[in-house]
């Protein structure tokens, strides 16, 4: 399946640089609709008044954490089918399998380029 450029991506850090990369890297991708926000809960607020084609979020942020955003998503009935990356500076191996039995649909671990941004949406848009 292609990837649907434009669909709005919302990307999740609380690294006002991050989120600078992230949305150069998706413009470089192609997308055009991107939104951004500090932390999950305020990721949450605006998953729930737009509805969102992919979720990109950091792990570490307060006061709610990627992983928690991850799971509040997968409970909510509106918006369990999100498709959702989530972006890391750890590799540290029980993270990724907590974030995989939360139901995280890809995993990239900073740093990364637009070459791997690319390859994980793929993947993800292609299950």
């Amino acid at each position: 399946m292609a990837v649907d450029l434009s669909m709005p991506v919302l990307v999740v850090d609380d690294y006002n640089t991050m989120i600078r990369i992230l949305r150069n890297l998706l413009k470089q991708l192609g997308f055009q609709d991107i939104d951004d926000a500090p932390d999950g809960s305020a990721a949450l607020n605006k998953m729930r008044q737009k509805h969102y084609g992919l979720v990109i979020s950091d792990w570490n942020m307060e006061p709610m954490t990627g992983y928690d955003l991850l799971k509040e998503v997968r409970g909510d009935p509106g918006l369990s089918q999100t498709p959702f990356i989530m972006v890391t500076a750890e590799s540290k191996t029980e993270n990724v399998i907590a974030a995989k039995k939360a139901g995280v649909n890809n995993y990239i671990v900073k740093p990364f380029n637009a070459q791997t941004l690319q390859t994980k949406i793929e993947a993800v848009f292609a299950e």
